[in-house]
């Protein structure tokens, strides 16, 4: 099968289209035939040594978390799925997943059907961006209505589903830019969510109540942040996105019902993955990349 490995730690360069040998499922896993997979920040963090790349190992490696396809073939014990069935998911994260490829073996329960209404490409999309903000502010935040929740950074792919997310919760929301101090001026905030990272996450402590919490998705939250947080008795945590079927599939009952709708900013063919990795590096991306993948049938 055709699928893009990283050769080498470094820039976009170091991507490669390469064939490899198509994955076997196990027991209690499902062989996805790939039909989009999502491009991530972790994506590129990863590529260049960065990111999650000490549990993904040393190169060569598929890169690749966010996946959407048909499921071909299944292990022994699996209970979830039918062959055909058209699924989603963020399989395996830290570890690799593959998903930079016309076929990805998975765990059958860190998958869920796709949404009805969404394309391949926007159910690929969704995965690891709409479970950061799901496990953010409804497993982590227990959001609710009437609470005042900030987004830094809610145009961007993890940012625009988690703004939809909080206002179907009943949160009052305030979206933020890079360095938006008008919003970076609010107060009596309950909830900030950095996906932003970098000197902005300090300035969002500004933001937040007593007994508020931040959750510093991008880059977490340094010592410095993390005592200042304790000074106000502002919470201070730093969630990592986890594989969750469970979650997916109310996901996916809020995009099918219209209060979720992950917007696209670009699709490549999966031959161009180098081209979406300096599209994304080069930064002003609104909603998601999305590589499309056209299972060769040689």
């Amino acid at each position: 099968m055709r699928a893009v490995e990283v050769s080498r730690f470094g820039g976009p360069d170091v991507l490669r289209l390469t064939e490899v040998d198509r994955p076997s499922p196990i027991s209690t896993e499902v062989l996805v035939r790939v039909a989009a997979a999502g491009v991530n920040p972790v994506d590129l963090k990863t590529r260049r040594g960065e990111g999650v790349s000490r549990w993904v190992g040393p190169p060569p490696f598929i890169l690749g978390w966010d996946v959407a396809g048909t499921v071909e073939a299944m292990g022994y014990g699996v209970t979830r799925f039918e062959i055909g069935d058209t699924v989603y998911g963020m399989p395996r994260f830290p570890r690799a997943a593959g998903a930079y490829a016309e076929y990805v073996a998975a765990p059958s329960r860190q998958l869920a059907r796709a949404p009805s209404k969404a394309s391949s490409a926007e159910a690929a999309a969704l995965p690891l961006a709409s479970l950061t903000a799901w496990q953010c502010l409804v497993d982590t935040a227990h959001v609710k209505e009437g609470q005042r929740v900030l987004v830094h950074g809610a145009s961007g792919g993890v940012g625009h589903l988690a703004t939809q997310l909080a206002k179907s919760l009943g949160a009052s929301v305030i979206t933020a830019g890079r360095r938006d101090r008008d919003a970076l001026a609010s107060r009596d905030v309950d909830v900030a969510l950095d996906l932003v990272g970098g000197d902005d996450t300090m300035l969002l402590l500004d933001t937040l109540r007593e007994g508020g919490l931040l959750l510093a998705v991008a880059d977490g939250a340094s010592e410095a942040v993390q005592r200042e947080g304790r000074r106000r008795r502002v919470r201070v945590m730093e969630p990592l996105v986890e594989p969750d079927g469970h979650a997916l599939e109310k996901i996916a009952g809020l995009v099918d019902s219209g209060d979720l709708e992950v917007k696209i900013d670009e699709v490549f063919p999966l031959e161009r993955a180098a081209a979406a990795h300096e599209r994304l590096e080069k930064g002003s991306v609104r909603g998601k990349l999305v590589l499309e993948v056209e299972v060769s049938r040689r």
